[in-house]
């Protein structure tokens, strides 16, 4: 089985290492794919993944790990594959957006955030664009993280979140199942249980 993992906003493919690590313990195959949201735009980013995902799904079953903006990245490429593509065999989406993120909202017009995300980060705060990505027909698992502030003061008040990303903002009916850790979002690719989940639920699929 190959996995190809893809990296959050601000990170890098390196960010996936602990989780990659495992899987490969496991007898997985693993890649990755890099971007930079400060030097490309959504859609060229998307075109590059979904070259990446066709090819991959040329040399047989496959699996696709988005954390954070990489899962809507995923979302996105998947999407806009030809039909004749084999689709993943499961999707694994860690603390990934699947409504408009208040955080992106809230700096939206800041003059700092704007210059570092550039179009990703207007995308996360968009209802529009967040919602023309789509849910993926493949058996999808969100990971949601819990370990974030959970007080009035915090932006998300008394709401579970991972100090990024609200519980209610990685959550859709449409998804297989979700699963909820003890993790802050920028450890999810480090956390040995979310390891441990997506290897259960591949055994499941392999037996």
């Amino acid at each position: 089985m190959n996995v190809l993992f893809v990296h959050g906003m601000g990170r890098s493919s390196l960010s996936g290492w602990p989780l990659l690590r495992q899987l490969k313990r496991a007898g997985l195959t693993t890649t990755t794919f890099g971007y930079i949201v400060s030097l490309e735009d959504f859609v060229r980013i998307k075109g590059r993944l979904a070259s990446r995902i066709s090819a991959l799904a040329a040399r047989g079953d496959y699996v696709l790990i988005g954390h954070s903006l990489g899962g809507v990245l995923l979302r996105a490429a998947v999407n806009s594959m030809s039909a004749k593509t084999q689709p993943p065999r499961h999707v694994f989406l860690l603390g990934s957006p699947l409504q408009p993120a208040r955080l992106a909202i809230s700096l939206g017009s800041n003059p700092i955030y704007r210059t570092l995300t550039r179009d990703c980060g207007q995308l996360l705060g968009s209802v529009s664009r967040m919602a023309d990505v789509g849910p993926v027909s493949a058996p999808t698992t969100g990971i949601a993280g819990i370990r974030g502030m959970s007080w009035k003061p915090s932006p998300f008040g008394v709401e579970l979140n991972d100090g990024v990303v609200s519980l209610s903002e990685v959550s859709a009916d449409w998804l297989t199942d979700q699963v909820q850790v003890s993790s802050v979002h920028t450890l999810l690719p480090s956390s040995k249980r979310v390891a441990e989940i997506i290897l259960e639920r591949l055994e499941r699929k392999m037996a």
